[in-house]
């Protein structure tokens, strides 16, 4: 090939690649704003897998660095929540998930949001931009995933006031779904 057209070619392929990669870039926010319409436009997600399992003993830090634990949460209903800074569902369900607390905090609810391994003030700076005000813990080990055997990210866990974890999701959960499955545990034993 004469070292014109191959020159021509190379020009070609490298703008024709720089478009597709800045059109994919541009499609980034879009693809977010339409998985949380979708979120919000569903009734339900995924039903939770109904469990009756004692709830693991755990104990990590917050975001101050107290240590903290979920049996200090017994006689509450809780939302513990496994989730990363990274994980586009994770930033999803995250206003799901206030808008849930907010409601049903003063019922006895919970939510435990334990994010998985970053820093301290990369997680704080998280917290602060979407406004999150339930309890945010530590785990830098990946000692809840351990504890509750799931890896995914995110996934979330019922426990009822005994402390028995009664539900589990994998993947992300919306206010209706969390209102169909968990405000009756939270008027159970009123």
């Amino acid at each position: 090939m004469p070292k014109r057209a191959n020159h021509r070619l190379t020009v070609f392929i490298t703008l024709f690649s720089a478009g597709v990669f800045i059109l994919g870039a541009g499609l980034i926010p879009l693809l977010i704003k339409t998985k949380q319409a979708a979120l919000n436009s569903v009734d339900l997600i995924l039903p939770p897998t109904v469990t009756n399992l004692p709830a693991p003993r755990l104990a990590l830090t917050d975001l101050q660095g107290n240590s903290v634990s979920i049996e200090a949460y017994r006689g509450e209903v809780i939302l513990v929540n496994n989730w990363a800074t990274w994980c586009p569902p994770c930033q999803i369900e995250m206003p799901e998930l206030q808008a849930y607390y907010t409601a049903h905090t003063a019922e006895g609810f919970v939510v435990l949001a334990i994010e998985s391994g970053e820093p301290a003030d990369q997680v704080a700076s998280f917290v602060k931009d979407h406004g999150l005000t339930f309890p945010v813990w530590l785990d830098a080990h990946s000692l809840s995933l351990e504890a509750f055997n799931n890896w995914d990210l995110p996934s979330s866990y019922v426990i009822d006031k005994g402390g028995t974890v009664r539900l589990a999701w994998t993947g992300g959960v919306n206010q209706p779904t969390l209102e169909k499955y968990i405000t009756p545990l939270l008027e159970e034993n009123k």
